[in-house]
């Protein structure tokens, strides 16, 4: 299925959106877009309801490369959805689909990613102690290339996993910011990547602009699941799916991508 294909001299591109659900998740189709939905249940069941370009390709093979734009309208049924939620951009570093059995599994990578992401109370997806890593929050992320550093990550990694996450943070560059608006409400968001930054903007006000900037190429991807995962200051890792107690929604509309930034 194919999101609405657009194509113009004002430098957006072509996107094709494949829809990827669990058994309980939804996404219909609105006057204006999408409705991705995961739900109600118990947290012996994963719950995923996902829009992307990614899925199938190889991770060289990804689409997209600086500069460019993602421009959305959003909401949610919820402001302290458990699990995730969030859209953006990234390589899909941890290979995690949902798709048929007849997809290419991609081998783990290091992330790299920009996007606008929220994330439950029981999760911590920031390396970075001065930087949000649950709620909602803006978020740059680029990984150096794998080189002889990860040898110390991985051999201290089973005897001080918090040894490993302070290496880690200086190989895997962060910079977020919380967004405090109401997600429940109609907000126009734009992420913009370019080749030395990454700007957050949030109803034509910079929210965000950071000097992180992820390496091409990148995927877009919008979802909402019921997983969280953690690896704290104190370097304990928790990973697991949470109980949605109602039916949980994110709702976007007037999706478009560009080559090329939009004025400030």
């Amino acid at each position: 299925m194919r999101d609405p294909a657009r194509s113009d001299s004002s430098g957006v591109d072509t996107l094709e959106l494949k829809p990827r659900a669990t058994r309980n998740g939804m996404l219909v189709r609105t006057e204006r877009g999408w409705r991705l939905g995961i739900r109600a249940g118990g947290s012996g069941q994963y719950r995923l309801a996902q829009l992307d370009d990614h899925s199938g390709r190889p991770r060289a093979n990804l689409i997209w490369r600086p500069p460019f734009t993602v421009s959305l309208r959003a909401r949610v049924s919820s402001a302290s959805l458990p699990g995730t939620w969030g859209f953006g951009l990234w390589n899909d570093p941890f290979a995690l689909g949902c798709g048929p059995a007849r997809e290419r599994r991609r081998l783990p990578a290091l992330p790299q990613a920009a996007w606008l992401f929220s994330a439950s109370a029981r999760s911590q997806l920031s390396l970075r102690d001065d930087k949000p890593g649950n709620g909602f929050f803006a978020q740059a992320c680029m990984s150096e290339r794998v080189g002889v550093w990860l040898v110390p990550v991985v051999l201290s990694f089973p005897f001080s996993p918090r040894n490993s996450r302070r290496i880690l943070s200086r190989h895997i560059h962060q910079d977020a910011a919380q967004v405090d608006s109401d997600p429940c409400v109609w907000h126009h968001y734009e992420l913009r990547w370019l080749h030395e930054s990454t700007e957050f903007w949030i109803d034509g006000q910079q929210l965000f602009r950071s000097a992180v900037c992820p390496r091409p190429p990148l995927g877009v991807v919008i979802w909402i699941d019921n997983q969280y995962a953690a690896f704290d200051t104190r370097g304990r890792i928790a990973w697991g799916v949470e109980s949605i107690p109602e039916d949980a929604w994110l709702e976007v509309e007037q999706l478009s991508c560009g080559s090329r930034p939009a004025a400030p």
